[in-house]
């Protein structure tokens, strides 16, 4: 990337970040929201360490990243640079087994929890090391039998357990919606904030953070009480058009 590119490139990652803090504010207040509450996590997973760079420059602090390895790479390419200190990447993509050494203590947050076993396998590791995992329940609240997580009664069945293992924190859930049916991804953000709530009756924990939201959908997800928004594609290409 050139030096005049990367210029207009910092620009254009900066104005385009005004632009969704501004839309997250504007759906925060119509549902009588602090914008505050919500984090903005630049899903990084295809671009390269350079563009995260940039984007920490223009304002960005959080990132997501879908594969294990590509969060690893980009950790070790950015450490070198002590500007970037603070820097939080979370692991948003479906996690296998063989690959949580590489997330545990790399990630800030796992949203990606989908299966008890899965919670298990963490839960293991994470205390062989002697450390907390931070983890997020992934829920497919919509049923799509392309999606993963579980189901809401199986979360039902499953949170109290999965809280009492050792070596994680559960923070809260995460969904997807259906993709370009807005009335549909209404239904699915405020189904997780409702399981969310009955969830934190039965666990007795704060489960502060809802994860939900993407760019085609975010402001719905503010509006239905989404408490981190995960933005690829409207962060980091010009060519994606903002609605």
């Amino acid at each position: 990337m050139g030096e005049e590119r990367i210029d207009d490139y910092e620009a254009f990652l900066a104005r385009r970040r005004g632009q969704l803090l501004e839309r997250i504010a504007q759906a925060a207040r119509v549902a009588g929201r602090n914008p505050d509450e919500v984090t903005l996590l630049a899903v990084s997973k295809t671009v390269g360490p350079e563009e995260v760079a940039l984007a920490w420059s223009a304002g960005y602090r959080a990132f997501g990243e879908n594969r294990p390895q590509e969060l690893t790479r980009k950790l070790t390419a950015l450490a070198s640079n002590p500007e970037l200190r603070g820097m939080r990447f979370d692991m948003i993509g479906n996690l296998q087994k063989n690959k949580i050494n590489q997330v545990l203590g790399n990630a800030h947050l796992i949203h990606s929890v989908s299966s008890e076993h899965l919670a298990q396998a963490i839960s293991k590791r994470a205390e062989a090391r002697g450390i907390v995992a931070p983890i997020l329940l992934e829920v497919n609240v919509s049923g799509e039998a392309s999606k993963s997580g579980f189901s809401p009664d199986e979360a039902r069945v499953a949170a109290e357990g999965i809280a009492a293992l050792p070596g994680l924190q559960v923070q809260g859930v995460m969904a997807m919606a259906p993709a370009h049916d807005a009335d549909e991804a209404r239904r699915t953000f405020s189904g997780l904030r409702e399981l969310r709530d009955e969830l934190r009756q039965r666990t007795g924990l704060a489960l502060d953070v809802l994860s939900c939201g993407m760019s085609d959908d975010f402001q719905i997800a503010v509006e239905e009480g989404s408490t981190l928004v995960r933005l690829g594609r409207t962060v980091f290409d010009p060519a994606y058009v903002l609605a």
